[in-house]
């Protein structure tokens, strides 16, 4: 009975891994992976950007690196031994020998390639201005004309934004913070909107202003055009990209390149004190729309020496803590804003993917 015993146990250990083998263990594992590395590259984006905002405001070189291709392969692997010896007791003696074995190995083996942007790549989606088609799509999509204005462009028709970049620092025109409040009137009312129209095989877009409007809006609409030195009566104004427009038809925009944009952000960052004292970094200037009062910053990066648990994102540098507090929801917009406005430069080269086999085993 004992051998009997034994002999089955031994059977379903070989049944078991055998079956071991021949289940599939990749379509269980699509929607757990999916989510795991969904949410690992999500926080090392934002990390990323964080840290560079940082190294900008310190002076220091930024680095970027895209995840090219994320490849997870599996291998399920058993081994099953099975021997048993058996003797007639009459003939040979009472001897039986009886083994069973078994071995099973899981292998998750990830490979993720990493592409630096760099050279002419670097040049191309970070240096490049965005078009001002894609500032009037975001504000046709109904974003904060104010707060779009304020973070992608330079200038509208010779008035100029308030820049925070080290080298080249300055504050807005006393026109601009009226301008961009009427705007975002106009924006409410839905006063203004936006059209492309292809001429001579090219396409122009055009920024449109509803003819009937109430009082209060018609006024709104007037200074605009006024500040702007727009012609009072047309409905229709070409849109291009340049500092001065040529007539008054024609909107001009100087818009920014998200490099241009991550500085001036950065120069938003609450630096520590002490860096400030060593000549480490420049004091953190308040921007203000009227004198006296000062406007509310487009986000607050803090600083401090121990990490901060409840944050929306956290990095080290310089042996502190910048983070972006998890409560601030206008700042968290604000910065998952300017990751949406990174995906509007192209960032992949003209090179093909890189090509990586995996052995199917």
């Amino acid at each position: 009975m004992t051998v009997k015993k034994k002999f089955k146990t031994a059977v379903l250990i070989s049944l078991l891994f055998s079956l071991m083998g021949c289940a599939g263990v990749g379509p269980y594992t699509v929607a757990r992976d999916r989510f795991d590395y969904t949410s690992a590259i999500s926080d090392s984006w934002k990390a990323q950007m964080l840290v560079n905002m940082v190294k900008l405001r310190y002076g220091d070189t930024p680095t970027f690196l895209d995840v090219a291709s994320v490849i997870n392969q599996y291998s399920v692997e058993s081994q099953v031994d099975l021997r048993l010896t058996w003797a007639d007791p009459i003939t040979a003696g009472l001897t039986n020998s009886q083994t069973a074995g078994g071995a099973a190995r899981y292998i998750d083996r990830p490979t993720i390639t990493y592409s630096p942007i760099t050279g002419e790549k670097f040049a191309r989606s970070l240096m490049t201005p965005i078009p001002p088609a894609a500032i009037l799509s975001l504000i046709q999509a109904n974003y904060p004309v104010d707060l779009v204005l304020r973070l992608c462009v330079h200038s509208i028709n010779g008035i100029r934004n308030r820049y925070g970049g080290a080298a080249r620092a300055r504050p807005a025109d006393p026109e601009f913070y009226p301008l961009i409040e009427r705007l975002r009137r106009l924006q409410v009312s839905g006063a203004i909107g936006l059209r492309v129209q292809k001429t001579n095989e090219k396409e122009a877009t055009l920024m449109t202003f509803r003819s009937k409007l109430d009082q209060a809006t018609e006024e709104d609409s007037l200074a605009v055009r006024k500040m702007l030195g727009l012609d009072a009566k047309a409905q229709e104004f070409a849109v291009v990209y340049a500092s001065i427009a040529k007539n008054d038809r024609e909107l001009a925009i100087l818009s920014r390149s998200i490099l241009e944009i991550i500085v001036d952000l950065a120069s938003y960052i609450e630096v520590p004190d002490i860096h400030v004292e060593e000549k480490r970094v420049n004091p953190t200037n308040i921007e203000e729309a009227d004198p006296g009062s000062p406007l509310i910053p487009l986000i607050r990066i803090h600083s401090s020496r121990e990490k901060i648990t409840d944050a929306f994102v956290a990095v080290p540098y310089r042996d502190y803590w910048f983070w972006i507090d998890d409560r601030d929801l206008p700042s968290k917009r604000m910065f998952s804003f300017l990751m949406f406005i990174f995906t509007l430069v192209e960032t992949g080269g003209k090179e093909g993917a890189p090509i990586v086999t995996i052995p199917a085993g």
